[in-house]
């Protein structure tokens, strides 16, 4: 409800405007009437209505001087003049204090109802008008922490803006960010991205993300002052105001980096690879700080994951294009053939060293050396008409893994792995001797079967990888070795379960199980009746 206040030094005038207009009929309370200018005011003053209705002429205090006092004190109240016909001269007077209506006696009802109309369209404009802005002032509070993450990616991408530009944006995101000073940027990079933030669902990498910046944060600003914040996924930055006063920077910038980096280990069981980048002079030579240290990161495809690196420590010169070349892919192709492992482990080294000496973009290059080495090793198995389904879906999955790898290691080990099986078919294709490894694995199930037996052992023991075993062994008996072994402790226990003098859970034990439970339930599932049913019908 809008409250309306009356002054007038006329009774009759009070009084038939306080009885005979339906004021709530308009969304309006009549919140007191007053005889003259002065009481007015006080009434005014008092009950700080939306509308006031006043005479203009009155003996103590005219309406006029009454709503200018109004209008510098309660600007927003809307006034509303009631003149006699003889009094123009003065009625144009009281337009100059703002105005928002006026209306001549003697009074109608339905001028009335006009001048109500009007007063009320304005107040409900200008309400909704403040409660956008009001809406607009929460909607701008809520999206400050976006704003100020845009405004320092901007920062570090671009560092152009002009120096009373940046301060006013600066203060307007109540940053402390100092024209002048000296800067560095930290890159935070999650290693191992795929596995830590792949099977999230958007809600939980949205507290991931807040969790990680908040441990960051606070170790800024218990080491230095500056900011962190997320610049894309997996990769945050930590941008570092420094003092030209501090005692040995370099080493507290590196106990900065390694106390990020532990206690993401600790607090949040994740692995981060630290850049740190060059000093920048200024506030407008971070993009050079921040592309520093975003290379120092990259670094991590040779030293190493969980590693905090410094473009100091690395040595980074110019090489000459590398390729894999056709003389590479005939002599890869050899070695494949003759299933010589000293002999491929010799190429692949001949083969991956030289991009040791490669430093930016070779992360990308490496993996397109070991897309091509995969690749080749397909060819060949095609043409030799080894590419069964089984090795076509591991060789699916390992150009799967190839792109999420992040390190060198890593490279020379999934894909040597790989390239050592492909040897291991090829030889296992011109001698014959498939069969002959399958035998030999059924014999040493059946005689180590009482054995909480593995696969790696079971590898170990005819010296051949996990993964060319397990696909030697169901290419060839069209089963898997788990599902051969478990026949072979089943068949055993249904001999054992025919002695009555055998106990249950002794014959769980004496073939491989140590969980009677998991035993029966296994015994039931290949047999169709539990142990004990079995032993009743023997």
């Amino acid at each position: 409800m809008y409250k309306l206040v009356i002054v007038d030094d006329e009774t009759a005038v009070r009084g038939g405007l306080s009885k005979f207009v339906q004021w709530s009929d308009y969304g309006i309370v009549l919140a007191g009437t007053a005889d003259d200018g002065d009481t007015g005011l006080e009434l005014v003053q008092r009950v700080k209505p939306d509308i006031v209705l006043t005479d203009v002429m009155m003996p103590v205090m005219d309406g006029i001087q009454m709503s200018k006092e109004i209008r510098e004190r309660f600007p927003e109240i809307k006034i509303v003049f009631i003149s006699g016909h003889n009094e123009a001269n003065l009625l144009r007077s009281a337009m100059q204090v703002h105005a928002a209506d006026y209306i001549f006696k003697p009074v109608k009802r339905t001028e009335i109802q006009k001048m109500i109309e009007n007063v009320v369209r304005v107040l409900r404009s200008e309400e909704k008008e403040r409660n956008r802005l009001k809406d607009m002032e929460v909607k701008l509070t809520q999206s400050m922490p976006l704003l100020r993450e845009k405004f320092l990616m901007a920062l570090i991408q671009d560092g152009d803006a002009k120096p009373d530009a940046l301060r006013e944006r600066a203060a307007f995101l109540n940053l402390e960010l100092p024209i002048e000073k000296p800067y560095l940027v930290l890159a935070i990079t999650i290693d191992d991205s795929n596995e830590v933030l792949g099977n999230r669902s958007e809600r939980d990498k949205q507290l991931f993300s807040y969790s990680l910046l908040n441990v960051v944060q606070e170790l800024i600003d218990q080491y230095l002052h500056g900011y962190a914040f997320e610049n894309r996924a997996a990769e945050y930055v930590g941008l570092l105001v420094l003092d030209d006063q501090m005692i040995e920077p370099e080493a507290t910038l590196l106990s900065l980096a390694e106390a990020i980096r532990d206690n993401l280990r600790r607090w949040l069981q994740i692995s981060v690879t630290i850049g740190v980048g060059e000093r920048a002079a200024n506030i407008s030579m971070l993009p050079a700080s921040f592309r520093h240290a975003r290379d120092a990161a990259d670094q991590k495809w040779y030293m190493g994951k969980n590693q905090v690196i410094t473009m100091d420590s690395l040595e980074i010169g110019e090489a000459n294009p590398i390729r894999f070349d056709a003389g590479q892919s005939e002599r890869l192709v050899s070695v494949l053939k003759s299933g010589d492992k000293h002999r491929l482990e010799l190429e692949m080294e001949s083969i991956l060293e030289p991009l040791a000496q490669i430093r930016k973009d070779a992360f990308k290059y490496g993996r397109q050396v070991g897309l091509q080495m995969i690749a080749l090793a397909g060819r060949l198995l095609l043409d030799l008409n080894l590419l069964t389904r089984e090795k076509e879906e591991q060789e699916a999955w390992l150009l799967d893994r190839l792109l999420k790898i992040e390190t060198m290691a890593e490279l020379k080990s999934i894909v040597s792995d790989y390239l050592y099986n492909v040897c291991c078919w090829i030889q296992e294709k011109r001698s014959g001797r498939s069969s002959n490894v399958i035998e030999h694995i059924q014999t040493y199930i059946s005689d180590n079967f009482t054995k909480n037996l593995t696969i790696a052992e079971i590898a170990a023991s005819v010296y051949l990888s996990q993964t060319y075993v397990s696909l030697l062994f169901k290419q060839e008996t069209g089963e898997t070795i788990y599902e051969y072994l478990m026949k072979v402790r089943i068949a055993k226990a249904k001999e054992l379960l025919r002695d009555p003098r055998i106990k249950f859970y002794e014959v769980c034990e004496l073939v491989g199980y140590t969980d009677p439970s998991y035993f029966s339930k296994l015994f039931k599932k290949m047999t169709g009746l539990t142990p004990s049913a079995y032993r009743d019908q023997q």
